[in-house]
């Protein structure tokens, strides 16, 4: 009935008459949003039949009996991706704004396409942004600091205070080593450390080595020994503190479950050395982890293992070609239409920066990762996992939680993030964040607001549904609200202390030089 809808559509279009559409994009599809793919009956026809066959072949997928639920959603990924890379927006001959373009500019914007094909073929990359336009130290990450402490895995920076009174108890943040630490700390109006410091809080934060192939053989215990709990005795050490508040973000919070849990398991509750953990945007259950699951079967891993043994590392560039992968339409083929058909340059962003500055993951520690969280999806099994010669189990978790997820996170679904809630035993906060796994969190105090959050506290018996009803919705930023929550944990106010000391003197300022190696 819709093919014969469209046939008639094509019809009355051709003779000039108005039809409603048959087929309309997804609200979030802007390819084709130009008014030409409207106003012009060719083109209308051209857009209608491209989007009533795709959106008929993915349902003809999804309604086709007898396939099991992960193969479903794994072929109808490589099917999306096929059918978004043969849009007629993609290529010059069926994207009438390219060619208009090209008439107005007398072919200038087909030049300008093929020099940006060809620095991009260069650099092997499809650029987001120019990365000329940023510097890091120079205009982001500029937060004054020292690096206070450097081994193999990480250099250690604490912040300069910038109140003259702080709260006794450090915040010490870990961040995922998959990419570089400054994501929380772009530029002074974004930046989440500042936020935190202009607080009256005390922060320290990990800048992990980016990894060669000297470090294929360093394992997942060495970054929870060497890395967070190294950086977390030096908090507390230089603050004086007993303990410290920890954050962690995506595979950086996974590690912090991890490590609060041998914690707990090594010390005891009287002696444990953080007193309460945030967690922002990340999984401890994989057994649903979103669209990344459709490169994560026994056979693929087995083959990127081989592949990270004869280098010694997974290259930050392929990880990024996954995951710019799982939204190819805004993240490459925009790029694409953008830079090659309408001969522009992309404007500057700094998470789009951000986002091209990768890192390498060591062999045997990205293997483990892959093999223990996602395929055996161990941590959240009680006592599955032995980390640091311990038997690793979440309910030893006791101490107060805020978990943050983003509503349309493809990297960490919000509703597995939320199964943290069910696998910790302390209170537990739990907030739902508008946007996406960067946006989500990178989420500054701004008028007019530009986000909205929910927020209540979580039990172990919630779901995501049952929790969601009953979780309060306001407008604007989440970060006053943990505040609220975090504040009255971080002790009493005194005056602000040294930034480094004679046990660990200055080696350097912020944002160090890890994070600097390409």
């Amino acid at each position: 009935m819709k093919m014969w809808n469209l046939q008639v559509h094509s019809w009355l279009r051709a003779l000039g008459q108005p039809s409603p559409d048959v087929e309309k994009p997804h609200p979030d599809d802007a390819r084709f949003t130009d008014p030409m793919w409207t106003d012009f009956a060719t083109w209308d026809i051209v857009k209608e039949w491209y989007l009533t066959f795709t959106h008929h072949a993915q349902n003809m997928l999804y309604e086709t009996p007898g396939l099991a639920n992960k193969e479903r959603r794994r072929a109808a990924f490589w099917w999306r991706k096929s059918l978004n890379a043969l849009a007629p927006t993609n290529f010059f001959w069926t994207n009438p704004v390219a060619q208009r373009k090209a008439l107005e500019t007398r072919g200038e914007s087909l030049i300008r396409g093929m020099r940006n094909f060809l620095a991009d073929l260069e650099a092997g990359n499809v650029r987001l942004t120019n990365p000329n336009d940023f510097h890091v130290g120079k205009n982001l990450a500029i937060t004054p600091g020292k690096v206070v402490f450097r081994n193999r895995m990480l250099e250690v920076i604490h912040y300069v205070p910038t109140q003259a009174r702080v709260h006794t108890m450090p915040v010490v943040i870990v961040t995922p080593w998959i990419n570089k630490f400054y994501i929380l700390d772009l530029t002074p109006k974004k930046s989440m450390i500042k936020y935190l410091l202009d607080q009256g809080l005390d922060v320290y934060i990990t800048s992990w080595k980016n990894p060669t192939d000297e470090y294929r053989g360093v394992t997942f215990d060495d970054y929870l020994l060497e890395g967070i709990d190294r950086i977390v005795q030096i908090a507390r050490e230089l603050s004086g503190a007993d303990k410290v508040n920890a954050v962690g973000y995506c595979i950086g919070g996974a590690a912090l479950a991890t490590y609060m849990a041998w914690a707990n398991l090594r010390w005891g509750e009287q002696n444990m050395p953080v007193a309460s953990a945030t967690f922002l945007a990340t999984l401890v259950d994989y057994h649903h982890p979103g669209d990344i699951e459709v490169f994560l079967d026994p056979g693929t891993v087995d083959w990127l293992i081989r592949s990270m043994e004869e280098k010694g590392y997974l290259d930050g560039s392929e990880m990024a070609a996954s995951f710019r992968l799982l939204r190819s339409n805004s993240l490459i083929w925009h790029y694409v239409v953008h830079g090659y058909l309408y001969g522009e340059t992309p404007p500057p962003f700094d998470v789009l920066y951000w986002n091209m500055d990768t890192t390498r993951m060591p062999a045997v520690m990205h293997g483990w990762y892959l093999r223990e969280f996602y395929l055996e999806n161990k941590l959240i099994r009680p006592d599955a996992l032995n980390v640091a010669g311990k038997p690793i189990s979440l309910e030893r978790i006791i101490q107060p939680v805020y978990a943050v997820a983003a509503e349309d996170d493809h990297i960490a679904p919000w509703r597995q993030a939320f199964r943290i809630a069910n696998a910790v035993e302390g209170d537990k906060r739990f907030v739902l964040s508008s946007s996406g796994h960067i946006f989500g969190i990178v989420n500054p105090v701004v008028q007019p607001p530009k986000r909205e959050f929910r927020t209540g506290s979580a039990s172990r018996l919630d779901t995501p549904e049952s929790w969601k009803g009953k979780a309060t919705e306001h407008v604007g930023s989440w970060w006053p609200d943990w505040m609220d929550w975090l504040k009255p944990m971080s002790g009493t106010l005194r005056l602000a202390p040294k930034v480094d000391s004679k046990d660990y003197p200055a080696l350097g300022d912020a944002p160090g030089t890890y994070v600097l190696e390409p």
